[in-house]
């Protein structure tokens, strides 16, 4: 196992009715002026934003709003929220929504607060903010684990890059976690959540590391758990413990919880960066569905055995020690099964996503042919198209 610091400072209440406290747990802060950042028509339409208003009212908090972000938070509208809270002397960030607005929050929080810097380049990684405002997160739908992340992940429709940083100054304050607001969540956006929640973990239970048998057992406990959840939240919208499970799964498969003691990087995320953030209409969960399998199927032979592991722990399957393959693309074919099951697609065509846009997709993807991605298998430019090529058939 190897050296690692866990930390989640977010304190989380989870549970219904917990987003009426949002009044009481930002009064705790003595903000002299709150953003209340969202997405599009639902958190009104829904009564919560209304709600989330009248509780700060009700604490006498002043505050502004911001809504318009949208499925791929966009750097523009960042720009905008800096400029408002600068404008405005507002010095705690609240977000109500998906993980898109909570990313969108974190931006403008660390923005805002490092006025010197140019924001974007926080997700170039040219720089690292130095501190940040004050923030929260009401979630309203389970999917990318923003709520209890240190990560963040902006697109630049001028460039048509999508690029994530990490920092300990990304980590929300607070989180409040209401199964119920998730039940209006449609059919096709609950599949895409628990596509990236499974794939927050999936993808760390792949990344070099021996020896991690605990968090080995946590993580093969997140993946199905998801699994099981997606499916009953699709089935049954307001199945308060399926949406319950959904949500919490959400939290702990990004919150560090199921990488410790392995090396980090989600190599298949780093391939869906790129379809995304040149076709923004890709959601970001179908993204990674269309991907995972081809990239799978690309490197499982630099580690059967932890590949067999997977198929046993995850998918109960018996192990075939005389052709090991045979057990390992089995484990694959039915993850590629349940994708389509839940209504996923499974390559990149289905998207929309052109053949001619390969080649850039990898050269973005490998930082024009100067990046390695990691894992037992590491993938350079090459291999890189090659998955991108196998994910397009």
């Amino acid at each position: 196992m190897n050296n690692f610091i866990y930390e989640t400072p977010t304190k989380v209440y989870f549970g219904k009715d917990e987003e009426l406290k949002v009044g009481k747990l930002v009064a705790e802060f003595k903000p002299k002026k709150v953003l209340i950042h969202y997405g599009g028509k639902s958190a009104k339409e829904s009564g919560l934003l209304d709600r989330v208003k009248k509780c700060l009212l009700y604490e006498n908090i002043s505050f502004v709003e911001l809504g318009g972000v949208v499925a791929n938070p966009e750097l523009k509208l960042v720009r905008e929220g800096i400029k408002l809270c600068i404008d405005e002397g507002v010095d705690f960030v609240l977000a109500v929504g998906g993980g898109s607005v909570i990313d969108s929050a974190k931006d403008i929080a660390n923005g805002a607060a490092n006025p010197d810097m140019d924001v974007w380049d926080f997700s170039l990684r040219k720089c690292e903010p130095v501190k940040t405002l004050n923030k929260g997160a009401i979630l309203t739908l389970s999917a990318a684990g923003s709520e209890m992340s240190n990560s963040c992940v902006i697109t630049n429709t001028e460039t048509g890059e999508k690029r994530g940083y990490g920092s300990s100054l990304n980590r929300m304050n607070f989180a409040i976690e209401n199964p119920e607001l998730t039940y209006t969540v449609n059919a096709y956006q609950t599949a895409c959540g628990a596509v990236d929640i499974a794939m927050h973990t999936i993808e760390r239970y792949f990344c070099p590391g021996e020896d991690t048998y605990l968090t080995d057992a946590i993580a093969e406990a997140v993946i199905k758990s998801v699994m099981k959840a997606g499916k009953d939240c699709i089935a049954n919208p307001t199945d308060y413990a399926a949406r319950a499970n959904m949500m919490w799964a959400s939290s702990i498969a990004h919150n560090g919880l199921t990488q410790c003691g392995r090396e980090i990087q989600l190599v298949v995320h780093q391939f869906e960066h790129e379809v995304s953030g040149m076709y923004p209409k890709v959601a970001h969960g179908a993204g990674l569905a269309a991907l995972w399998c081809s990239w799978a199927r690309y490197v499982y032979d630099a580690n059967i055995n932890r590949w067999l592991q997977y198929a046993k722990n995850v998918w109960n399957l018996d192990i075939d020690f005389e052709h090991p393959q045979k057990t390992i693309e089995q484990a694959i074919d039915k993850q590629e099964q349940y994708y389509a099951s839940i209504g996923m697609p499974t390559n990149l065509k289905v998207l929309g996503v052109k053949k001619e846009d390969l080649e850039k997709l990898a050269l973005g993807c490998s930082r024009n042919n100067s990046r390695t991605l990691i894992g037992y298998k590491p993938l350079d430019y090459e291999d890189i198209l090659k998955i991108y090529e196998m994910a397009y058939e």
